[in-house]
């Protein structure tokens, strides 16, 4: 042992490193398909109108402010513009319900920094987005599988709270276009899941990242919205509503926030203010400046080029994928969920696939907090074109054709 081992907090075992992070390596390898990394197209950045905002602000009376600390609850025009957005949702609040983050990844952080102790059990979508498991793992927490649609009762759920030694602090879900699924909760799913809450008397963390992502179907109102209707108003709200600007106009810029009641907020502020002080002010004044002159626009002309994007993985997939595999056929997002044949493990199909046909995935037990799901993997539409979407599921479909051939 290290003379540091001995002197790491008993949370630090529990940090892992993000596999996702890792793949991402891989797309600096030119001669790799990629489709691991869940991005956004940086052909699509509105990077001119990133430019514009950024000189008009250095360029004049805003200047110094921009270059200055700031408020850690976020900058009034940015929050200004996120109430307004928020509303078109169906959610009514004020600037005291929004805190805005560095990314919804640090928005996830605070939450459970701020609701976890140690064995208390947070209750996520199966599999569910590794990077709120990274961010929660740190709390020394146990997880439990959130299943609204079941016979399982609140009281199932607080029993084995109670036998892991804590008890059930929040819900967490991505109701939009799930990472890694893909998968969209419709409105009565959504209620049963706030139900649920109501009933377990535990918060509910609402993960939005690619809510301005959708390309089939009519949006459905958020589960905060739904909260607010039903409970009067968002300061009587459970949920806690996690955006991002990272899939739609700019991950680089790390910025997203956190909608919820005041009282929450106020709470988080003092996280924010132990932790960084303040998100980078002239960030969030060019993201504010981007957001109200373009952010419907940029974001239907994206979702025209990813919506292409997917319907070209899923025919490939139609085209080349062996009997016994499965996929998910998502309304938008980033994201197509594949469950192999059961004896086929996905990561090791990777190993293989990288070394020899020369196309990378995720495997998609990383997203399964007790390690299931070896079967499975995650495939990313967003950042291929059609041409390399084509080839890379033909190589893929004939490596997991000659991999179950070989397993008979």
């Amino acid at each position: 042992m290290s003379t540091w081992e001995s002197l790491y907090a008993k949370r630090a075992s529990r940090m892992r490193a993000s596999e996702i992070r890792e793949l991402l390596k891989l797309l600096d390898q030119p001669d790799v398909i990629s489709f691991a990394g869940g991005i956004p197209d940086p052909a699509l950045f509105p990077a001119e109108a990133f430019q514009k905002a950024y000189s008009d602000i250095l360029g004049g009376p805003d200047a110094a402010r921009a270059l200055q600390y700031g408020v850690s609850e976020g900058s009034v025009r940015l929050r200004q513009w996120i109430v307004d957005h928020m509303r078109k949702m169906g959610v009514e609040c004020r600037l005291e319900n929004i805190l805005i983050t560095s990314g919804s990844q640090q928005g996830l952080d605070y939450l459970g920094k701020l609701f976890l102790s140690e064995n208390d059990t947070a209750l996520v979508q199966w599999p569910t987005y590794l990077g709120a498991v990274q961010a929660f793992n740190a709390y020394e927490l146990q997880y439990d599988r959130l299943d609204p649609g079941t016979n399982r009762t609140a009281e199932d759920y607080r029993a084995k709270a109670r036998e892991a030694g804590g008890s059930i602090k929040f819900a967490y879900l991505s109701p939009d276009f799930a990472n890694p699924t893909g998968l969209t909760l419709d409105a009565q799913e959504r209620r049963r899941v706030l139900s649920l809450a109501v009933d377990l008397g535990c918060a509910v963390i609402e993960d939005a990242p690619y809510e301005s992502l959708r390309y089939d179907g009519d949006p459905i109102s958020p589960i905060l919205a739904l909260d607010c209707e039903l409970s009067g108003g968002i300061d009587n709200s459970r949920t806690l509503y996690c955006g991002s600007f990272s899939k739609s106009l700019s991950p680089g810029l790390r910025l997203g926030w956190i909608c919820a009641a005041s009282e929450v907020i106020s709470r988080l502020v003092l996280i924010k203010q132990a932790s960084d002080l303040n998100t980078p002010v002239l960030n969030q004044e060019a993201m504010a400046r981007v957001a109200e002159t373009g952010f419907e626009s940029h974001t239907a002309h994206t979702n025209g080029v990813y919506k292409g994007r997917r319907d070209a993985m899923l025919s490939a997939l139609e085209k080349h994928m062996p009997e016994g595999t499965h996929w998910t056929r998502p309304d938008g997002g980033m994201f197509i969920w594949v469950t192999l044949p059961e004896h086929v493990d996905a990561g090791e199909l990777l190993e293989h696939s990288v070394g020899t046909v020369k196309v990378a995935f995720v495997p998609g037990k990383a997203f399964h907090p007790d390690g299931s799901g070896a079967n499975t993997m995650r495939l990313s539409f967003s950042c291929a074109d059609y041409e390399k979407i084509e080839e890379g599921i033909s190589r893929l479909g004939r490596l997991i054709t000659e991999t179950v051939t070989s397993k008979l």
